[in-house]
């Protein structure tokens, strides 16, 4: 049924579990998975395959919670998700062309500066506040820059994305978090149907981790369209910090 050991897949299940919850609030939830793909076994390529299929479960779940209680139009979304789709999979169809030593000294750099910029900026909160860029700007220029890098790296997508709503669409934490899932959900299937020809994704793990990352990334929407901003800030915050971190550390190790 699974490709190791099936205890394993059930812890792997229970990491996934825990992702999606963090995930849904504030993105990251690949800082949880990948490294413990990894300690079981799982070969580089393998991990970030089956992380691609396990997180488009969690990420789509996030996607229709916040749907559902009117946070986002997805309809009106539709067209982002599919310039996300389609950088996510062009992302990962030119990951061997990037060094990913130079990512992982440049990217905790860059999450260091998104939970500074959380963590610092005062007045962030669920309300909305003027655009510095026109939406379809947004969506032709940040999104395909976010979605791609989704595909041939992936850590901090979901911070990325939502810094991107807040600081240049102008949308309210809550809002920024509920319209980053969709998007984070299109570059994880994009990239996944790339990854699919690789031979390399676990589908008896992955689909065991799936029903972990639907069952935390349920609850995590729920917990946060309950308190909003007062939650999905300092999580957030920890989160990019904590990336950067591990990032670090894989660098200098």
């Amino acid at each position: 049924m699974f490709e190791i050991a099936t205890h394993l897949a059930l812890l792997l299940a229970l990491a996934a579990f825990c992702a999606g919850f963090i995930d849904s609030i504030a993105g990251g939830g690949g800082l949880v998975t990948v490294p413990a793909l990894l300690l079981v076994g799982a070969s580089p390529v393998e991990a970030l395959a089956t992380n691609k299929l396990q997180g488009s479960f969690g990420s789509g779940t996030a996607m229709l919670a916040y749907a559902r209680a009117g946070h986002v139009r997805l309809r009106e979304q539709l067209w982002m998700a599919a310039v996300s789709a389609a950088a996510g999979a062009a992302g990962a169809l030119v990951a061997h062309l990037i060094p990913a030593e130079v990512l992982r000294i440049i990217m905790p750099v860059v999450l260091i500066g998104v939970a500074a910029f959380f963590a610092l900026k005062p007045g962030l909160s669920d309300d909305a506040r003027a655009a510095r860029i026109p939406l379809p700007v947004f969506g032709a220029t940040v999104v395909p820059l976010v979605a791609a890098y989704d595909g041939f790296f992936g850590p901090g997508t979901g911070s990325f994305f939502m810094m991107g709503f807040v600081l240049l669409a102008g949308y309210g934490v809550l809002k920024a978090t509920a319209h980053t899932k969709m998007l984070n959900f299109a570059s994880n299937t994009g990239s996944l149907a790339v990854f699919v020809f690789s031979g390399a994704t676990w589908w008896g793990v992955g689909l065991a981790m799936a029903v972990g990352q639907v069952a935390g990334a349920a609850l995590g929407a729920r917990v946060a369209m309950r308190v909003g901003a007062r939650l999905i800030k300092p999580l957030l915050v920890f989160v990019s910090t904590a990336m950067a971190l591990r990032l670090l550390w894989q660098a200098l190790a």
